[in-house]
């Protein structure tokens, strides 16, 4: 059988390979490789655990630092897995560090790559992600695309269409698979909500890093927190500078560390809105058929929009949308199928296990 080493490094990545690796059980040699980019367990191991994920083959450990040094750490751990396991083919997915560095060590030992989620585009090359993004769909041999709109993307940077290839987004099958364990009641009840709340996440460079802008963003929290009480499960990074700017000092907001996957999606499915700067959590919530606001100027899921629940409003425009979307009747939760983005059906993990292993027996 074909070697296949797919590299996973952060909590966005488990739910995107959890149904490739299933689909590729058994028709494929498998080693799944985790970098250890998010390194904390409420970010990583819960992930393993919860999602039926085999243990990762080997765990590189690069850990956090700069960009530069996090993209290092990755490159030197995986050119001696890659060098020593000699796969046919290296999947990455996504759109972190651990993806880049992935991908640049296969095409430098001349080791084909497989994009899950590829041609996805902000067109805001201030985001670390777009850039990841771009150049590792440049290396990509296979191109695995989650919506239409990147099909165009590839096609106008001159991705031949032989490579391309639209197969859904396999983070939907993972939801959809867990989704009757995605429980508001149990929500509410472990961390004393009313009926009614709000949820936020919150995390990119652009909304927390300086402070100007981290004060902005509180001040528009605190008053959504005055309409309906808000909870934020806070992830690690720009957590001290959301607290410097006084995040905690209203008694609408209520922090939470890191969720698990099932608690996560089960305080998001009874949210009467979401605020949020996650392109994941904007795919989610559509499909969970819950508001959401997208505290960004930009978006690279706009499929989200047109297909789905998210309105774009930065954070200037957050408090006006929210007002809007309380007003307005309640939506049907999940959404149904024919309100989802095409193929958005739960069998994206078969399509791609499927596209990867014709590919590989074409060779």
């Amino acid at each position: 059988m074909s070697r296949i080493v797919h590299v996973t490094g952060a909590r966005p990545n488990f739910p995107k390979a959890a149904p490739v690796l299933a689909a590729l059980r058994g028709r494929a040699e498998q080693v799944l490789v985790h970098t250890g980019q998010h390194y904390d367990d409420r970010l990583s191991r819960v992930f393993f655990d919860e999602l039926d994920l085999p243990e990762p083959d080997l765990n590189l450990g690069a850990g956090s630092g700069s960009h530069a040094q996090q993209t290092a750490a990755v490159m030197i751990g995986l050119e001696q897995v890659f060098t020593e396991r000699r796969p046919d083919l290296v999947v990455v997915y996504g759109d972190i560090n651990s993806t880049l560095a992935a991908a640049l060590v296969a095409a430098k030992l001349q080791i084909p790559v497989a994009h899950v989620e590829a041609g996805l585009r902000s067109f805001d090359l201030s985001m670390p992600e777009e850039v990841n993004r771009r150049v590792t769909d440049q290396l990509s041999d296979l191109l695995l695309v989650t919506s239409a709109d990147a099909v165009g993307h590839l096609a106008r940077e001159g991705v031949p269409a032989g490579r391309i290839h639209f197969v859904g987004n396999p983070m939907i099958d993972t939801l959809l698979r867990h989704l009757d364990r995605f429980d508001p009641a149990a929500a509410r009840a472990e961390f004393g909500l009313p009926e009614s709340y709000l949820v936020a996440t919150l995390h990119r460079p652009a909304n927390v890093d300086e402070p100007e802008a981290a004060g902005e963003l509180v001040s528009v929290l605190h008053k959504a927190a005055e309409r309906m009480p808000l909870v934020i499960p806070l992830h690690p990074r720009g957590r001290a500078g959301l607290q410097k700017a006084g995040l905690d000092s209203s008694s609408g907001v209520r922090l939470l560390d890191p969720l698990p996957y099932t608690g996560f999606l089960g305080l998001v499915r009874g949210a009467a809105a979401v605020l949020t700067d996650s392109g994941g959590v904007q795919e989610e919530t559509s499909v969970l058929g819950v508001p959401c606001l997208t505290m960004r100027p930009n978006t690279e899921r706009p499929v989200t929009i047109t297909h789905g629940t998210n309105r774009l409003v930065g954070v200037d425009g957050v408090l006006t949308a929210l007002d809007e979307v309380l007003a307005e009747p309640a939506r049907p939760r999940p959404a149904p199928p024919e309100q989802r983005p095409p193929l958005w059906d739960g069998a994206a993990g078969p399509r791609i296990a499927q596209v990867i292993l014709d590919w590989l027996a074409a060779r």
